[in-house]
């Protein structure tokens, strides 16, 4: 017998490990589903002609939804790291293995880069509407600091912005840190997303995933914004929102390792909220 195994008079199924390709379609599958929902809300921002189109709100909870329901696809099959400066800091603290990491860090980035597309193509008559030499609507593709933000400053924010996504991610799915129960954790790592997106959105976009800014910068230089690897004073910027991000979730996962992983109690110590 080798699918399955009797107990008793019942057949039950042999649990075995999704295999790497499984993993690699659930990353793709995943980020994809998160573009779609964050590219998708910002080119509905920037394209509707009223208040009914949304504001910066919608934005920052849209882009919420897509990190849940991205987790959500994939969670049981990769983990959903969606994001390669979570597969790094997995790789760096959490044992994930290495020879995973760029396997990872493609289907991410191909997951990002189609769903950038059917953006692209679904919105393209709204965009050349208010957008006609594709000037205006980089940022539905991809990120830039504000015209007071320095570079250094940019890249501060995107190091400290992804170290808390990683910090509190790695928090919540701890085996022994008695996070939210598995099907909640998704939708929690969606809230950390909206938070992060309320709180550290101003200085640059609030990026924190290599994957989410590349994928569709590529995407917008390929079909048409000229400008999309600089700022509009003409810096290079493509590379902050990838570089930053990574040196943010390693310094995240480090910080959760220092201050709180060595703390954790084992899984049968007795534990009342409250009380030490």
């Amino acid at each position: 017998m080798t699918s399955s195994e009797k107990t008793g008079s019942e057949t039950a199924p042999v649990s075995k490990a999704p295999s790497l390709l499984g993993e690699l379609s659930a990353e793709f599958a995943g980020t994809m589903i998160l573009i779609l929902f964050g590219c998708g809300v910002v080119a509905q921002v920037q394209t509707g002609t009223d208040n009914a189109a949304g504001a910066y709100d919608s934005i920052a909870w849209a882009w919420g939804f897509g990190v849940m329901l991205g987790v959500y696809v994939a969670g049981r099959i990769s983990g959903a790291h969606i994001n390669p400066a979570v597969t790094i800091a997995f790789a760096v603290y959490d044992g994930f293995p290495w020879r995973k990491v760029m396997p990872f860090i493609v289907a991410q980035t191909l997951g990002a880069i189609v769903a950038a597309l059917i953006v692209r193509i679904t919105y393209a008559d709204l965009i050349r509407s208010v957008d006609p030499n594709l000037t205006e609507t980089q940022g539905i593709f991809s990120t830039f600091p504000a015209d007071a933000t320095s570079i250094p400053t940019a890249f501060l924010d995107q190091v400290v912005g992804t170290a808390i996504l990683v910090f509190v991610i790695m928090a919540l799915v701890h085996p022994r840190n008695k996070g939210p129960m598995a099907n909640m954790a998704p939708f929690m790592i969606g809230i950390l997303v909206v938070g992060i997106g309320m709180a550290w959105g101003s200085n640059a976009g609030y990026a924190i995933n290599p994957a989410r800014d590349f994928g569709p910068r590529l995407v917008s230089w390929i079909t048409g914004y000229e400008s999309a690897w600089v700022t509009g004073s003409g810096t290079p910027y493509w590379w902050l929102p990838i570089i930053a991000p990574i040196i943010g979730g390693v310094v995240g996962g480090g910080l959760f390792k220092l201050l709180i992983d060595r703390f954790i109690p084992a899984e049968d110590a007795p534990q009342e909220v409250g009380r030490v």
